[in-house]
């Protein structure tokens, strides 16, 4: 959806008084792509950029009242009948609140004043800390004894059932339960979450936004999930215990080189490839190794582009332009895919310089600026009275 200068209070809002704001980050994947919704590792953070949302109860037991100062629209809906949207940003708060109640609790009335310095279609996941905002703040104005990790749980199905992507758990768990300074090696499967310190010692993490915008739920993101299914039921054909690809490893998926379809095969080979890259990349940084690190992104990226096929050519030009460019120990695209952001791991003085020489070569070859984000691990979702 578009921003618009058109932000003119709704009248609902003219007295409107928070109690309290809540404040939910985006979020980075170090490496781990596309693994979480196949039990796999993630190695993602929280980051110093958030969705502000601002709440009151407002002493109705069903009406509520939602405006986006970003956008300068609002919606109201009913507690009673709550059902979904065209717009698609309402649906996540929508989706939310019908999780919250299929949980058995039950929100009344209430205000919400939300503001972003998210950049949306990036890849950074706004769609996620919109989600774990809303659940976060409607569980302390109305004391409904919802968990961190629950909270995570319920924004995840609310984008599978309200919004219709089929992501993984990944993006919303580490919008609300990461910690300042460190990166999360999350087991998609369990849930069991390692923190591990986020050293890179005299390095940055720098985002670069193609500008390219993308959709998850109308790109191929559900596509490639399926493809994963269909790979597992093909081989739990002869290996009744695998489950998911996190099941199988690469020796012995090349016993079914020969009988899976082309296409299968490689989203399989990527998948299990990224959950190794994973593990040892948590391993490269606990030994301060960032050079090893820096090849095991730069490998993600390769898989990414040749085998899961979701990079386009934008994300290609950037993650190709820092081979030639020392201070870059490593990079990749990071998201869904089809556009948004690439991750840089870069020495920190030379910042500024990587960014100029990068704007000005992506400005000549696609006629537009990419956005430029440093950005660096925080905790998750919390409030401020």
């Amino acid at each position: 959806m578009k921003r618009t200068m058109e932000n003119t209070i709704p009248e609902k809002f003219r007295d409107f008084k928070s109690k309290f704001t809540v404040y939910a980050p985006g979020r980075i994947n170090l490496i781990g792509e596309h693994t979480d919704y196949n039990n796999g590792f993630v190695l993602p953070t929280a980051i110093d950029k958030t969705i502000k949302l601002q709440f009151a109860s407002n002493s109705t037991p069903y009406s509520c009242n939602i405006y986006s100062k970003t956008y300068g629209k609002s919606f109201s809906f009913d507690l009673r009948k709550i059902s979904r949207r065209e717009e698609q940003w309402e649906n996540y708060i929508l989706g939310v609140v019908n999780e919250i109640q299929k949980r058995g609790k039950y929100p009344e009335g209430f205000d919400c004043i939300i503001e972003s310095d998210l950049p949306v279609g990036a890849g950074i996941s706004s769609s996620a800390a919109l989600e774990s905002g809303i659940a976060f703040g409607l569980n302390e104005l109305f004391d409904l004894d919802l968990s961190r990790q629950t909270i995570a749980e319920l924004s995840r199905d609310a984008e599978h059932n309200y919004v219709g992507t089929k992501c993984g758990i990944m993006d919303q768990y580490a919008s609300v339960l990461s910690k300042e300074g460190h990166l999360i090696l999350l087991d998609c499967r369990s849930l069991e979450a390692t923190y591990i310190p986020a050293n890179f010692k005299h390095h940055k993490l720098l985002l670069l936004n193609t500008m390219v915008s993308h959709s998850l739920a109308t790109s191929e993101y559900n596509t490639r999930r399926k493809e994963c299914e269909e790979a597992v039921n093909h081989i739990n054909q002869r290996y009744p215990e695998v489950r998911s690809l996190r099941d199988i490893n690469l020796k012995r998926l090349v016993e079914f080189r020969d009988s899976l379809p082309e296409v299968l095969y490689k989203r399989a080979h990527f998948v299990i490839s990224e959950n190794d890259r994973v593990l040892k990349a948590v391993e490269a940084i606990r030994r301060e190794d960032l050079g090893q690190f820096g090849l095991l992104m730069y490998d993600s990226h390769k898989g990414l582009r040749d085998n899961y096929e979701v990079s386009c050519k934008e994300l290609d030009f950037l993650v190709d332009l820092t081979t030639d460019y020392e201070p870059v120990k490593g990079a990749r695209m990071m998201g869904g895919g089809f556009g948004g952001c690439t991750i840089n791991l870069i020495e920190e003085n030379a910042v500024e310089d990587f960014i100029k020489i990068a704007s000005e070569a992506y400005q000549k070859e696609f006629n537009v600026k990419p956005e430029a984000i440093v950005v660096s691990p925080e905790k998750g979702t919390h409030l401020r009275k």
